[in-house]
């Protein structure tokens, strides 16, 4: 890919307001032509000149291709250089102002949505889960440790067992009607479990806060998993667990409707990458067979001492 395409893949307004976008995070066309109030032939064709040009990467979701501008390799290294002229004019300002509400929309879909089925969330786990026993590899994979924190804790459910290691627990959810079943199910054990509401991508615990985390069956219904992990870095101790229970890749496109899914799963090799880039070094994976043909992992992980 030559420079001289990489300046024209920039030559053009909307296209620079467009990459401006896809510096600060990931949309795909529909949310594009919310923002930039145009249509959705002149955006796609404006993201095919960036993607010539090695400027835009792209992952497909289901029905839905998500845009992001290049981190890596010499798009990525275009951009950083150009990116101080980009400038933070009015109009990039207020596109990314439009763009982060189009991103809490979406959030708050997945809130509404844990909110509306919270009631039936025991039955909905069983049609995926059916006996499986998660206790065996978590309690054979930690040590006991002080604080734990159980990031996505919907109702509660793993907190029990993350008891029988951890002398605390905090759990961490954003639905309101989640964590109002988890209040009356842990309210004798106030000074052992501590429940705080917030999102993921900004977690209401301190740096280093937490001697153990795990993220269970949540990952799949996050924006942007890589935001997560960097999150659980920032809270978690030098050379602290970090376990991950989540599906493999699969082509159940109905759990979108039925269990507000956002990734059909996710690929071994990704999620190894994603934890490499957030500074954590991954253990053996482990294969889970679940109900409905479908496979999930239990991946334990360990945030690097950077001092060391």
């Amino acid at each position: 890919m030559s420079t001289l395409s990489r300046f024209k893949a920039l030559s053009d307004p909307m296209r620079l307001r467009i990459i401006h976008l896809l510096l600060h995070m990931e949309l795909n066309v529909n949310e594009l032509v919310a923002v930039l109030r145009t249509g959705q032939s002149r955006v796609s064709h404006h993201l095919r000149m960036l993607a010539v040009g090695g400027l835009v990467t792209h992952r497909r979701q289901g029905l839905w291709t998500f845009y992001a501008a290049a981190r890596d390799g010499e798009g990525g290294a275009f951009l950083k250089a150009v990116r101080s002229f980009l400038g933070d004019t009015p109009e990039n300002e207020a596109d990314i102002e439009a763009a982060q509400r189009v991103v809490m929309q979406r959030e708050s879909e997945t809130t509404r949505f844990f909110d509306n089925i919270a009631e039936d969330w025991d039955a909905l786990r069983r049609e995926i889960f059916g006996d499986f026993d998660l206790a065996s590899l978590i309690l054979n994979t930690i040590p006991p440790v002080d604080t734990g924190v159980d990031l996505g804790c919907g109702a509660g459910d793993l907190i029990p067992l993350l008891l029988r290691r951890c002398r605390r627990v905090i759990g961490v959810d954003n639905s309101p009607r989640m964590l109002e079943s988890a209040h009356r199910r842990f309210q004798n054990q106030k000074g052992a479990v501590d429940l705080r509401i917030g999102g993921l991508r900004h977690l209401p615990l301190r740096d280093a806060e937490a001697d153990l985390a795990i993220i269970h069956m949540v990952l799949h219904h996050l924006e942007d998993p890589v935001e997560v992990f960097d999150e659980a870095h920032r809270v978690l101790k030098p050379r602290a667990p970090f376990l991950i229970v989540d599906f493999l890749r699969h082509d159940r496109k109905e759990m979108r409707q039925r269990y507000g899914d956002r990734w059909l799963g996710f690929d071994r090799e990704q999620i190894h990458a994603w934890l490499q880039k957030s500074g954590f070094s991954a253990g053996r994976i482990e294969t889970i067979a679940l109900q409905k043909g479908l496979e999930g992992f239990f991946l334990p992980a360990t945030k690097i001492d950077m001092q060391n």
